[in-house]
């Protein structure tokens, strides 16, 4: 659920990128992200990832096949 911001979580993104009941594991968003090919983040000084849901949605939209 996303935030005031409209930000949500790694944890939470993995889950709507996921299967119903499995979320896409962690080691694939890394991978994804390590080649560039993930949803931009926000780093907090923390280090936790959160996501804006307008990007998401970009991005997303992006891989769309036509």
């Amino acid at each position: 659920m996303a935030n005031a911001y409209g930000l949500i979580s790694l944890d939470e993104l993995l889950v709507e990128l996921g299967e119903p009941g499995k979320p896409l594991p962690r080691s694939t968003f890394f991978r994804w992200k390590s080649r560039g090919k993930a949803p931009k983040s926000i780093k907090y000084p923390s280090g936790e990832l959160r996501f804006r849901t307008t990007e998401i949605e970009r991005w997303l939209k992006a891989r769309e096949q036509k």
